[in-house]
Formats: C-alpha cells, sequence, structure tokens
C-alpha cells in the first residue's frame, strides 16, 4: 500500500537528528545539524512545486536516504540542493563545512542541480515517444557520482508522497494536471530507473502513487478491494506461514526462510493488463517465497508444497531445470491454498535470491524486455547493482563514486538537439557525427557547428548534456577529407558509412560506363550472338541492366562469375543428350548389318560407337537396326528372350561420316580455361553439339558431346586437352 506523505517541519528537525544516533556518529550528526541550519537560513520557507516548504520538502527525501542508511554527505546533500546557486558556492560550502565535507558536498549539490534541470526535457521527449529508455541512460551518464542518481529518486518519491498529502497549501495552485504529470515523468523515467537499480522500496513506491494519479479510478478499486480483504489476507498469510513452516522443520530442512511477499499494487494492475486477467484470477496476491540451501531443497519443499495443498494446473514453471534466457532460476507454483483460495509459491536457493535480486539475471530484464540491442547497458547496469551490493564493504564511499566514474557509460555521451531531443553516441563523437545520427542529409551538407551556443571545430568531441546545433549550406556534399582519419572529423562507423556510400554514389555513371565495356568484352569473346542482357542482369539478381553495369564496374561482380553466367545462361545444356550426327549424315555404306549395306541404322546414345570400335546392331519396331559398341552395358545386360534380336555389324566405308562422341574434362577452374579448349578444338577441326560447366571451389568439371570422325581423331584431342594448363583429367564417357 502507499506510505502516507511524510511531513516533517522545523520542529521536527532536532528529533530526527536524535533518531539517526545509532546510524551516524556525532561528528557525522553535526554535519547534518549544520546542513538543516543552512537551509532554513538560506531559504528553508521557499515553497517547492508540491506546494510544501523546500524544509519540509528537503527533510523527507533526507530522511528517505538516511533510512536506506546511506552516507552522510548524501544525506546532507539532499538537504541543501534545493537552495539557490549563489549559497551553494565552492568556496561558501567549503568555509562552513571545512575541507573535508565541502569539497564533495559541492560536487554532490551541482550533480543534483545538474539532473534537475533535465525534468523540462521530459515533457517534450515523451510528446515524441521512443526516448524514455535513452533519457534513463543519459540521466546515469551525467551522474559523475552515482549517489546523485539516488538523491534524485528520493526527491521525486518525497514530491508524490507530499502530492498525496490531503494537506497541500492552496496557495502553490496544484490541479490534476500537473499531478498526471508529474506521475507520467515518474512512471516513465525515474520508477524504471530505481528498479535497475534495485532500489525496491522506492520503486515500488513510486509506481504505486504514480499508478495513483494517471489510473484513479482503478487504483481505487483495486485498493477498496485489497483493503477490503487486507486484515484478512494478513491472518491468512500468517496461517500459510506457519503451516508450512512447521512442515519443513518435520521434513529436516533446515535453515529454510519462509516469508509472505505483499503484491503492490501497481504491480496487481500490471498482472491484469498483461495477461487479461480479473482480481480473483491475480494467484499471486497471497504469495510466499520459500529460501533453502540448495537444489534438492527446491525440489523436496515443491513435493512438500503439493502434498500440503493441490496444485492448479498450468501455473507451475520450472526455470531451475530450463532458466530463462537471462539466467533467472527459481520455481513456480500456484496451488490451492487453505480455505480454497489461490496462493502463489516461490522456491529458490539463497544464491539464486541474491542472483535474481543483484545479479546478471536482474528483475528489470524480464519485467521490462530489457533486451535487444541493449546488451551493452544491461551488462552495466548488472555491475552498477553488484558494486551497490558491495558499498557496505567499501569503507570509503568516494571509492564507490570513483568506481562509478571509472566503469558506467565511459564508452557513450549523450547529446541534446535544439528541440531537446536526446542523442546516444559513441564516446569521442564530433558534432559531425551528431549531425549524420540526426539525418545523414544534415551530415551531408554540415559546414560548421554550435554547441552550447558558441561556434566550434568539427573535429571537437562532444560531452554529455551538451546541446547541439548544426549549421548547414543549401546544396553540396561532403568532403574526402572527412575520411581521414588523421583529422579526426569522423569517429563513428555510421556516419563513415554514409560518407563512403555519398562518393559511390556520385561514381555511379563512369561505373556504369565502365561495366558495360566490360560486359562486350566478355560476349565479344565468347562469340556470342543476341545475348538478352536483361535476362542475364536479372540471373545475377539485378533489377535493371544499369546496375548490372555499375557493380561489373565497381568490381562486385568478378570476370569469372561473369563467364559462368554468361556460358550457362546463352550456351544451354538441351534437355535429352544428342545421339549420332551420323542419322543426319548418314552413309549407306557407312555400316555393315550382317554384310549387307544400306540398311536404316542409326547410333546409340548410351554409348556413342565411333570407328574402329567393335560394334553390334539391335533390331527395333519401326526404327531400323541400332547400332550399338560391343562392351555397351545395354548390349550386355540384355534380357535372354531380347538376345535373338542382337545381328552382327562392322564399318563399312567413313568417308563422309561423322559420329558423337561425350568426353569429360577435370580442371583447376582459371580464366580463359574454355577459351583454350575452344582454340584446340578448331585446331583439331572437330564440332560441338553440346557443352556444360560445373564449377565448385577453384575446380571446374566440363562435358562436351564431339562430333569426330573416327576415334583416332578423338584420341588426339584428349593427348592434347589433357596437356592444357590445369587440366587434370581428359577421358571419353
Amino acid at each position: 500500500m502507499v506510505a502516507h506523505a511524510l511531513t516533517l517541519t522545523p520542529d521536527d528537525a532536532e528529533s530526527w537528528l536524535a533518531s539517526l544516533e545509532e546510524a551516524y556518529p556525532e561528528e557525522q550528526r553535526r554535519v547534518l545539524k549544520l546542513a538543516l541550519e543552512t537551509l532554513a537560513e538560506e531559504g528553508g520557507e521557499t515553497r517547492v512545486e508540491s506546494g510544501q516548504t523546500l524544509l519540509t520538502h528537503a527533510l523527507g527525501t533526507a530522511a528517505i536516504l538516511a533510512a536506506m542508511r546511506f552516507d552522510v554527505e548524501t544525506v546532507a546533500a539532499a538537504l541543501l540542493c534545493g537552495l539557490p546557486e549563489e549559497s551553494l558556492k565552492h568556496e561558501t560550502l567549503r568555509k562552513r563545512f571545512g575541507a573535508r565535507f565541502g569539497v564533495h558536498l559541492t560536487a554532490l549539490v551541482e550533480g543534483a542541480a545538474k539532473l534537475s534541470r533535465m525534468d523540462h526535457l521530459f515533457t517534450a521527449l515523451n510528446a515524441e515517444g521512443g526516448q524514455s529508455e535513452v533519457l534513463r541512460q543519459m540521466l546515469l551518464a551525467m551522474a559523475d557520482d552515482i549517489r546523485v542518481v539516488f538523491i534524485k529518486l528520493a526527491e521525486r518519491t518525497q514530491t508524490l508522497r507530499e502530492l498525496a498529502s490531503p494537506v497541500t497549501s492552496p496557495a502553490a495552485g496544484i490541479d490534476e494536471a500537473f499531478r498526471r504529470k508529474t506521475a507520467t515523468e515518474v512512471r516513465e523515467l525515474y520508477a524504471p530507473l530505481a528498479n535497475r537499480l534495485g532500489v525496491w522500496q522506492l520503486k515500488w513506491e513510486l509506481e504505486d502513487l504514480s499508478c495513483r494519479y494517471l489510473e484513479p479510478d482503478t487504483y481505487r478499486q483495486i485498493a477498496k478491494l485489497l483493503d477490503e480483504r487486507r486484515l484478512d489476507r494478513e491472518w491468512y498469510i500468517e496461517q500459510v506461514l506457519r503451516q508450512l513452516s512447521e512442515t519443513l522443520a518435520a521434513a529436516g530442512i533446515a535453515g529454510a526462510s519462509v516469508t509472505g511477499r505483499p503484491k503492490h499494487i501497481a504491480s496487481i494492475l500490471a498482472k491484469m493488463g498483461k495477461k487479461r486477467l480479473s482480481f480473483d484470477e491475480v494467484y499471486d496476491v497471497r504469495a510466499v517465497r520459500v529460501l533453502v540451501a540448495d537444489v534438492k531443497d527446491c525440489f523436496h519443499v515443491l513435493g512438500l508444497v503439493h502434498s500440503l495443498w493441490q496444485p492448479i494446473p498450468g501455473q507451475f514453471d520450472d526455470y531451475i531445470s530450463r532458466p530463462k534466457g537471462n539466467g533467472y532460476k527459481s520455481l513456480h507454483t500456484a496451488v490451492v491454498g487453505p480455505e480454497n483460495k489461490a496462493l502463489e509459491v516461490q522456491i529458490r536457493t539463497f544464491d539464486m535470491h541474491q542472483e535474481a535480486e543483484m545479479g546478471v539475471a536482474a528483475h528489470w530484464r524480464y519485467k521490462e524486455g530489457g533486451g535487444g540491442g541493449q546488451s551493452g547497458i544491461q551488462d552495466k547496469i548488472a555491475w552498477l547493482r553488484q558494486l551497490l551490493a558491495w558499498k557496505q564493504e567499501l569503507a570509503d564511499s568516494h571509492e564507490l563514486a570513483q568506481h562509478f566514474r571509472n566503469e558506467l557509460f565511459q564508452d557513450e555521451v549523450f547529446v541534446l538537439t535544439p528541440q531537446g531531443k536526446v542523442i546516444a553516441l559513441s564516446n569521442g563523437a564530433t558534432p559531425l557525427d551528431f549531425a549524420y545520427a540526426v539525418h545523414t542529409e544534415l551530415g551531408h551538407r554540415c559546414r560548421g557547428a554550435k554547441v552550447d551556443g558558441a561556434l566550434v571545430p568539427l573535429d571537437r568531441p562532444l560531452v554529455t548534456g551538451q546541446r547541439v546545433e548544426i549549421l548547414t549550406v543549401k546544396q553540396g556534399g561532403p568532403s574526402r577529407d572527412w575520411l581521414n582519419p588523421h583529422l579526426g572529423v569522423l569517429n563513428t562507423h555510421r556516419a563513415r558509412a554514409k560518407v563512403r556510400q555519398w562518393f559511390k554514389q556520385q561514381d555511379h555513371d563512369s561505373h556504369v560506363q565502365q561495366g558495360r565495356e566490360m560486359l562486350d568484352r566478355e560476349i565479344h569473346r565468347f562469340n556470342l550472338n543476341n545475348v538478352n542482357l536483361d535476362k542475364l542482369a536479372a540471373r545475377l539478381k539485378f533489377t535493371a541492366l544499369e546496375e548490372l553495369c555499375a557493380a561489373i564496374g565497381r568490381g562486385d561482380i568478378g570476370s569469372g562469375q561473369l563467364d559462368r553466367a554468361l556460358q550457362d545462361e546463352f550456351v544451354p545444356a538441351p534437355e535429352k543428350p544428342l545421339v549420332s550426327a551420323s542419322k543426319r549424315k548418314s552413309d549407306a555404306g557407312g555400316v555393315l548389318v550382317e554384310g549387307e549395306p544400306g540398311l536404316l541404322t542409326q547410333m546409340a546414345g548410351c554409348c556413342k560407337p565411333a570407328p574402329p570400335d567393335p560394334i553390334v546392331g539391335y533390331t527395333t519396331q519401326g526404327h531400323g537396326v541400332t547400332i550399338h559398341r560391343a562392351d555397351c552395358s545395354m548390349v550386355q545386360h540384355l534380357p535372354a528372350d531380347k538376345k535373338a534380336r542382337l545381328l552382327q555389324a562392322g564399318w563399312g566405308g567413313q568417308d563422309q561420316q561423322v559420329f558423337a562422341v561425350d568426353i569429360e574434362l577435370m580442371a583447376q577452374d582459371r580464366q580463359g580455361l574454355l577459351k583454350d579448349v575452344g582454340e584446340l578444338l578448331a585446331q583439331e577441326k572437330i564440332n560441338v553439339v553440346r557443352v556444360n560447366t560445373l564449377s565448385q571451389q577453384d575446380n571446374a568439371r566440363m562435358e562436351f558431346t564431339l562430333e569426330v570422325k573416327d576415334i583416332e581423331q578423338l584420341s588426339r584431342f584428349l593427348a592434347r586437352a589433357a596437356h592444357l594448363r590445369g587440366v587434370h583429367t581428359a577421358r571419353r564417357k
């Protein structure tokens, strides 16, 4: 439930200081008393935005931090940070608080003031949308000391408490619109930040109070339901804890921790909205958590819970055997508890609990969906939360601040556009990098920059929190000098890529011309006619011929890739292997069947016989006699009932006859290989009726169907082909 507003007054100051006796030594309490006196003297009666006096507001903020056991400097800074700047100068604080505390108080107060100046950005950024996350990152990056962020979170919590108070000054003119604006700022910016930093007590209160103003009707409805059942629920949880503790003790599970886990209104509403549940369907309104020593005890406790109460189907999750993607481990189950009421039970080891609360499996990652591209930020926050867990072990709070300053966000800067939009850049980014991050065209036309209103050179590194304005010309483009790494004008990869892309586009016309000339040379080399260039472009996955030519001219398409595309597209293999050309150029005396010339014959396509191969004839139905090589596998495997069709055959006169044969070349793939083979075929006066090439990695396989007069001509060609550069094998198939 929501905490009541803290209404500390000047009269409460002494009693508040007295309550800190156990937490802070006398010397530190004197510092706090001095800070209170400074606050009262310098402007304690000033009204803040909530309508309360600055004294009451600052006392409430400091009390929140003191309750969380922050160091005395943080608490004192919370008392002072609302005062006018002239009261907080370094010399003034050093003189009043001494060298030991004055220096660090000044840094904390100035840091808190810097973050407060960011508040006006939120309204504009929230209207644009999508900027809350980068604004949270910027807020962290601007804080040289992490304690400044906690001061801001405590101050926002105190503001919401005051807005919730029934006693608000009428003079302040607080209206509903102001409450909603403040609540929106808290819910979008500060509550998630408190969640990520592990400040759970502030996180829940910030969420609940902001929910009260942004969803008042639903909030009141849930609050009423909870209030009506609060005493019953507390009594119910006490009975559950007692029964469960007794069961664990009886089972011999020593050292287990069993606690009730309250459910806050904002969390209930979030679950109802996300899962579309009614209030009665939110099982973890009543919830307990069991912490044990090791994993086997987790499953032992689960069995005991399920033996005590009936589990609700579909409500068990084993995140120990199957951890979530962020490493979160726990057992979740919902059961029908005493009086037939739904009860959620979480079971985990103490180590798992520590990991879930403070480690890389931090609760905020899966609650807020902090994935997708933000892994670097997540790791930094996880590191920070681990560091906060060690803060009690660091003897000096300044050591903690130094860790933060050295590690967190050292590789990023966050700067503002003139309109207040936050732009995240890598560390060392310049105004020109900023221009390209805002818009590519703004970068192209950039000729100068102003940072916080003053002209600066384009190679000046930017610092988090600066406001940058880019000076442009109406026409023009980038300079090639911008790509010179020694000049330091561009330092981000994105901006450099945009400049290179611009120059690549400017050279487009010359690349097209060069590519067209290279394409024409390749077509001429292959002696191709009537080449459909649009079809070639489509084969190489370009939508237009101009794009293909530009790619060739730039060198994106190599000559080997272009050669293969031309061969595959314009010298295609036929659907069926060609049989002997002797069907077209037959000579009646070419083949003798049973000693007789002039019979209708055709050469078999399976073995492609050629003189002086031993041959046989096979009688077909309606197609004459097919001539096979005597060693043809088809002939060798003829069924017994068809062997009667075989006829004796021999070669007759071969003066005008040519025969189709298949050959295969295996070679190392190289440019000009096909050209060399073609020249050799021309020298041997051999006609090619089919060609098929296949390139795989560095090897090429080439298959040809050739028309030869006899085996002697074929053998001569194969012998010469085997001596070509890169050819491994030349053989007849």
